[in-house]
């Protein structure tokens, strides 16, 4: 039989190394993929898409009404309302959005765009475009 103060070291150390396993790994989770110490900018470089006229008038995960008029978009971990610039790699247009809903969850999709978004970075006709993502932290 285990006395009760060797349960108590037991059940101390099981936490312990419970704890430590557990906030060792949440760095990564919550840091962004490239940030510049110097100037302190976001920087993501990958695919943008843009959302299908189905979700014309539902509700982001921010709880706006989406509309594929306005310069919004979907990101999947920066906060609702941050401002980001988005530029086409393949022509150079740039655009400005709010992030006011999750997504996209494409494999390898960074972004998700309003149809408007699309049309001004000139990706309509392709459906998909390789971008990079910028703002100041």
């Amino acid at each position: 039989m285990i006395s009760k103060s060797n349960y108590l070291k037991v059940n101390i150390l099981l936490f312990s190394l419970f704890l430590v396993f557990s906030l060792s790994s949440c760095d990564e989770l919550f840091a962004p993929v490239e940030e510049d110490i110097n100037g302190g900018a976001y920087t993501e470089e990958g695919i943008a898409s843009y959302y299908a006229d189905k979700y014309e008038g539902r509700p982001t995960a921010s709880g706006e009404i989406f509309r594929q008029d306005l310069l919004t978009a979907a990101h999947k971990t920066l906060p609702f309302g941050t401002m980001v610039t988005i530029t086409n790699l393949k022509n150079g247009k740039k655009i400005r959005v709010k992030i006011n809903d999750r997504g996209p969850f494409v494999a390898g999709r960074i972004i998700d765009v309003t149809s408007r978004g699309a049309r001004e970075l000139d990706f309509i006709r392709d459906g998909i475009v390789n971008v990079k993502i910028e703002y100041d932290l």
